[in-house]
């Protein structure tokens, strides 16, 4: 075979496997078209316990970590503001309305490693596992900035029952 022959197999099969990718993504975001929390914010008078500076990783299906949900808003990584509250927990992801998780969605709050193709040291991550809309189930991980994981994660502990609070993985 010639070097433009190689060559020749070489583009062809790149721009099969980017044709398959993209196809991958779409046929994920069709699947999740449906928003998993409808945007809302705390009330006025609510009392907020603390606001944290942080990197939204990804939402996954629950104990899937690999598995991402590619839901409206939260399909990419961005930057956040999660402010923990008596009221519940306000996530406000660049660019997108901000949504309010109240304590009874929450079903546990707990630290991580990995999520998706981000891994980090041993309990880098907040796990935040909630109901959503629909009453499926979700991990939706954050890399606080400005605090550690633990520091947020007993943040949100702290607004839920004994009984819902987190277990690390």
């Amino acid at each position: 075979m010639t070097r433009e022959g190689a060559l020749g197999v070489i583009v062809l099969v790149t721009i099969a496997l980017l044709g398959v990718l993209a196809w991958a993504w779409w046929r994920r975001t069709r699947r999740d078209a449906t928003p998993l929390v409808h945007p809302g914010e705390l009330p006025a008078d609510a009392h907020v316990r603390a606001t944290f500076a942080a990197l939204y990783v990804a939402t996954t299906a629950r104990d899937a970590p690999l598995e991402r949900i590619a839901a409206p808003g939260m399909a990419f990584r961005s930057k956040a503001t999660v402010t923990v509250a008596d009221e519940g927990v306000a996530v406000g992801l660049t660019g997108q309305d901000p949504f309010v998780l109240t304590p009874d969605r929450i079903v546990d709050v707990g630290q991580s490693t990995v999520a998706i193709d981000r891994v980090v040291e041993a309990g880098g991550l907040t796990r935040l596992t909630w109901r959503t809309d629909a009453g499926s189930t979700v991990d939706t991980y954050f890399r606080p900035q400005d605090a550690s994981a633990r520091a947020l994660a007993d943040a949100v502990a702290g607004i839920l029952p004994p009984t819902q609070t987190g277990t690390d993985s």
